[in-house]
């Protein structure tokens, strides 16, 4: 039985204390890309006893599966699809540092929180946190739903951070009132390391990029960034801008994982963008800029480095016979055409282009079937599956049963079963149900916030993103 390993959750219950070791500002407990120790390096070699990003089934002896359960394959009008409708397409957060006043209790209401019960009750439980304060302003990052509904909101004790540091998290009580957690900056987090990487090798040679990161987060840095590349700023490539990362190398037992990242100028400290991750247990977790908007869509619908989308969702001409050379009638009618529902998306690309898993998943078929040809289909939490055919070759080390993490090389373009050319085919399903990825009404919860899971955003953005500047 392919033993499940969940990533590290920060949410671990309505009230919690929990130890974080501050990434950059403890002297000596992090090692920079720059100074990066013996030991960091040995957990990456670690991964590579194993293909890195993969983990192998318990039951390895399992012969591969080359048929393909039909239930799998069905193909249904995406009209049939039942979409999030509880999706938060109206998410989003704010930042800043809030300068201390003699009313710094009424902090809620002065960031912009209309929420009289909240107000009351941050009033009610904030003495001693304000009474540990140190500096000039106190760091927040509020998040707000639909209809400005409050969501969540996270303080620090300062723009100081060090093992003195704590931050508080206020969310609601799905019972009614609210709950805090409290997270401390001390040295209690041995997983966590910072990264310095100049963005230019990030965008252009993911070579460099590879001698301190495990091979899987090269291609999800790479995408990653050129999301939050602010396209304004394209001079940004041409100058010392560094990309800040913050990264759990992981184990055997646990993936390698990149919990946040930043584009900053090292000069002035200036945050150009930035994006952290957010863990869940029941479907594939994702990552949020730090102003709430989701990055998931694009890294669900871009497997590979292709050259164009040579054709979509829709209708395309079926192969019709041709009349018998030996006919009757000197002047055959012609045959009527016929089309058929071209289900997925195309990517025309080279054959021998790698392909990727798009989320971590568990392989739940490897081999030919018909008209897909060579076909993976990975199963991810959620009762997702994701199909990738016409594959030239597979990974050697992928089997039925392995999990795999987003990032992995798992197969390469080809022209197999019906394809007039090397191309990638590439559908997302949700209970075997096909879901076209760039429906404009399509609107998946992996790719929103959920109300529950505010509180972590927020409280990451104070934790781990760089200090916030003073309003």
């Amino acid at each position: 039985m392919n033993k499940k390993v969940t990533c590290r959750s920060l949410l671990q219950g309505a009230l919690i204390l929990i130890g974080f070791s501050y990434l950059s500002l403890l002297p000596g407990l992090i090692p920079t890309a720059s100074a990066q120790t013996n030991e960091t390096r040995k957990k990456v070699t670690v991964r590579n006893t194993k293909p890195v990003g993969f983990k192998d089934n318990a039951t390895r002896g399992t012969s591969k599966s080359n048929s393909l359960n039909p239930a799998l394959s069905q193909s249904k009008d995406p009209d049939e699809v039942d979409l999030d409708s509880a999706s938060n397409l109206d998410y989003r957060v704010v930042q800043g540092c809030l300068r201390r006043n003699f009313n710094e209790d009424n902090l809620p209401a002065s960031i912009g929180i209309d929420n009289r019960q909240l107000s009351e009750f941050f009033k009610a439980q904030t003495k001693p946190f304000f009474n540990r304060m140190r500096g000039d302003c106190i760091p927040y990052a509020a998040a707000f739903g639909s209809r400005n509904r409050f969501d969540s909101l996270s303080i620090m004790n300062g723009p100081l951070q060090d093992s003195k540091t704590e931050v508080w998290t206020f969310t609601p009580s799905a019972f009614g009132g609210f709950l805090i957690q409290q997270d401390y900056l001390k040295n209690e987090s041995k997983n966590l390391t910072e990264l310095r990487i100049p963005l230019q090798d990030v965008l252009y040679d993911p070579r460099k990029v590879g001698d301190v990161l495990p091979v899987e987060l090269v291609w999800e840095l790479n995408s990653l960034i050129k999301q939050i590349y602010p396209e304004e700023n394209s001079a940004l490539e041409n100058t010392n801008s560094i990309v800040r990362l913050i990264v759990d190398f992981g184990d055997r037992e646990r993936w390698a994982q990149i919990w946040a990242t930043e584009i900053i100028d090292p000069v002035n400290k200036e945050v150009f963008a930035s994006a952290y991750w957010v863990d869940r247990n029941d479907i594939p977790g994702g990552f949020f800029t730090g102003t709430g908007e989701s990055l998931e869509r694009s890294f669900w619908t871009n497997p590979l480095s292709y050259r164009r989308i040579s054709r979509g969702v829709g209708s395309v001409r079926a192969s019709s016979k041709r009349p018998s050379a030996n006919a009757s009638t000197p002047q055959a009618a012609p045959p009527k055409q016929r089309y058929r529902t071209h289900m997925g998306i195309d990517y025309a690309a080279p054959s021998g282009t790698p392909i990727f898993s798009v989320a971590n998943g568990r392989v739940a078929h490897i081999g030919y079937s018909g008209a897909f040809g060579n076909l993976i289909i990975l199963e991810h939490p959620g009762n997702y599956q994701t199909y990738y055919a016409h594959l030239s070759n597979y990974n050697v080390e992928l089997a039925v049963g392995n999990e795999v993490r987003r990032g992995f090389e798992i197969g390469y373009v080809g022209s197999t079963g019906r394809s007039t050319g090397p191309h990638l085919h590439f559908e997302l399903r949700k209970n075997g149900v096909y879901v076209d990825p760039y429906a404009l009404k399509t609107q998946l919860d992996l790719w929103s916030m959920r109300n529950n899971e505010s509180g972590q955003l927020t409280r990451e953005i104070l934790l781990l993103g760089s200090p916030i500047n003073p309003n």
